[in-house]
Parts: structure tokens; C-alpha cells; sequence
């Protein structure tokens, strides 16, 4: 069967992703599907730097802002929706575009590889939960290093505890590490015809200054009450693990200065930006645009030539 022709545009946070996609979208009658783990859940606006109306400019976007923070929601489900959406496109004639930052969820749509679930084992969970209760972050992190180097160190930066367990729960009940998951996908024979568009920057101070002054405007934009809204609300575990949430904490709980978290955001942003360009620096096929070296109007029209030549 003839394979869907379709677009990626990843990189790091701050690129410009969100306004490439859509300039894309606009001049190749495409749609596009998110691929951001965090701008899937409702309210979490700023601190996901979720597209506003405005920036959309009326080019439709699937898989965004509509799943409840106290929802659980996994990589396989995004999968399900990511192909139901793609084929909702490509059967009105448009051009799918997938957009985003978070590496996992592209390569896990694009790659051939069946995402499934796993079958849960819930006593499982909750001993090594009790396990991560007791011994702490660190000692879990250790196991981990034991089979899988790779997810550890991606972990001790996130440090989220239901990723930590889930990495310790997939290798226990099936003896494969996320690491092989990953790498298994990424071999297979992709179900789609892709031209993947990478943006990142030559000067990663270039990048980090883009980033600072995006925290800057989120803090204008009201991210303070955002965070102040979901820590007061049921929605904690969720809100711990989104940059922009977790870092104004302290200043929340009357425990630093606000500066001071700020500061420490900007950091948590880079950092996460360096791993996200680690992430995709290891795919050949992408097609890197730097934006410290070309203008967004040379960026977007060498893109759309280059999409035209590979794909259409």
C-alpha cells in the first residue's frame, strides 16, 4: 500500500517550531498534529507555550488541549490518536504535519514499530513505588544504570518518579530496556514517506538567549498564577513534572525569592533544550535549518522548496 507522504518539524524549545509548521501548513494546504507531551493536557497553557488563536492562524491542530491533567496518558495512546489523525488528513487531501519537541513521541508515530502497551502489572507498581518511597531517587537511578546506562542518565536530569518506576516496571516484567525499545523502533521500516525539517541554532547561546527571554514573556503572560492555580488544584503530579511548574514552587511555598526561580527555570529550559537536540542529532534524515544563520523567511522558503522536491 502506498505509504501517507508526510512532514516533521522538531527541535529544540524556542526554535520556532509552531511558526515554521504553520507557514508550512499554509502554503501546502496541510494540517497539523502535535507531538508535545505536555501541551496535550487542558490549562497547561503558558508553561507548554501552547499555540494561542492568533498564532495558529487558522490552520486546524490535532492532539492539543484536550486531556484532563488528572488523566494518566501513555506514548501507545498517542500513537493510536497521532495515526487516526494523520489518516483523517490525508483522506481530506491535506498534508499531515507533525510539530514538536518531545523525541519519543515523533519517533514512536513515525517508526513502524507497534507502540503497544505493555500489560500492567499493578502489584509490580506498587512495590517498586514502594521502593522509590523508601530508598529515593537516587538508589532507584542506580538500578537503573545497572541495565540501562542510556534511560538513567536521561532520568536523573527529569527526575520524574512515574517515569523512574515505569522504566524499572518494563524491564522487570519484560527484560527490555526502554533504551532497546527506542532503538528497535527507530531500525524499523517507517509506515509513512517523511521529510523531517530540524531547527536548531549554531551558537548555543543564540538558543539560550531565545529561551531566556521566552520565560520572560511567560512570566508577563501570567505563568506565576498558572502554577499557583494547579498546585492549589488536584492536579499536582501533573503539574510537577512541566517545566515552568515545578521550578516556581519554592517561591510559591514562601521558601525563595521569586528571582531566584526564575533563574532556575531558565535552566531547567536549557537543559531541556540541550537534551532534545541530543535526542534528534541522532537521526540522519532530518534536515537541519539554523536559526542564527538564516532569516525565518529564508528558513520557511528553503523548508516548503525542499519539502516540494523530497515529498511532493
Amino acid at each position: 500500500m502506498e505509504k501517507i507522504p508526510l512532514v516533521a518539524v522538531v527541535g529544540p524549545t524556542a526554535s520556532g517550531k509552531t511558526a515554521l509548521s504553520v507557514e508550512i501548513a499554509k502554503a501546502l494546504d496541510g494540517e497539523i498534529v502535535s507531538a508535545d507531551s505536555m501541551q496535550i493536557y487542558r490549562g497547561l497553557d503558558i508553561a507548554t507555550a501552547k499555540p494561542s488563536e492568533d498564532e495558529k492562524q487558522g490552520i486546524p491542530h490535532h492532539l492539543m488541549d484536550f486531556v484532563d491533567p488528572c488523566e494518566s496518558f501513555s506514548v501507545a495512546r498517542f500513537c493510536e490518536l497521532g495515526h487516526e489523525a494523520i489518516k483523517d488528513i490525508y483522506s481530506r487531501k491535506k498534508l499531515p504535519i507533525i510539530a514538536g519537541g518531545t523525541g519519543l513521541y515523533v519517533d514512536a508515530l513515525l517508526g513502524a514499530m507497534r507502540f503497544e502497551e505493555q500489560d500492567e502489572d499493578l502489584a509490580l507498581r506498587v512495590l517498586i513505588t514502594t521502593e522509590l518511597q523508601e530508598k529515593g531517587i537516587d538508589k532507584m537511578l542506580e538500578e537503573i544504570r545497572t541495565f540501562d546506562p542510556e534511560s538513567a542518565e536521561r532520568l536523573g536530569i527529569e527526575r520524574n518518579p512515574k517515569r523512574i518506576v515505569r522504566c524499572i516496571e518494563v524491564y522487570r516484567s519484560t527484560g527490555m530496556t526502554q533504551t532497546e525499545l527506542n532503538k528497535k523502533q527507530l531500525n524499523a521500516d517507517p509506515p509513512y514517506r517523511t521529510v523531517k525539517i530540524g531547527l536548531s541554532a549554531t551558537d548555543r547561546d543564540y538558543l539560550y538567549d531565545r529561551i531566556d527571554r521566552r520565560v520572560d514573556q511567560m512570566m508577563d503572560n501570567g505563568l506565576l498564577e498558572e502554577a499557583r492555580r494547579f498546585y492549589d488544584s488536584d492536579f499536582g503530579d501533573t503539574a510537577a513534572a512541566a517545566i515552568g511548574y515545578k521550578e516556581l514552587l519554592p517561591y510559591l511555598e514562601g521558601e525563595q525569592d521569586l528571582d531566584i526561580c526564575i533563574g532556575s527555570l531558565k535552566r531547567s529550559t536549557r537543559r531541556y533544550a540541550k537534551r532534545q537536540q541530543t535526542w534528534f542529532k541522532r537521526d540522519p534524515s532530518i534536515r537541519w535549518f539554523m536559526i542564527d544563520r538564516l532569516s525565518f523567511d529564508d528558513i520557511t522558503s528553503e523548508a516548503i522548496d525542499y519539502i516540494k522536491k523530497e515529498l511532493l
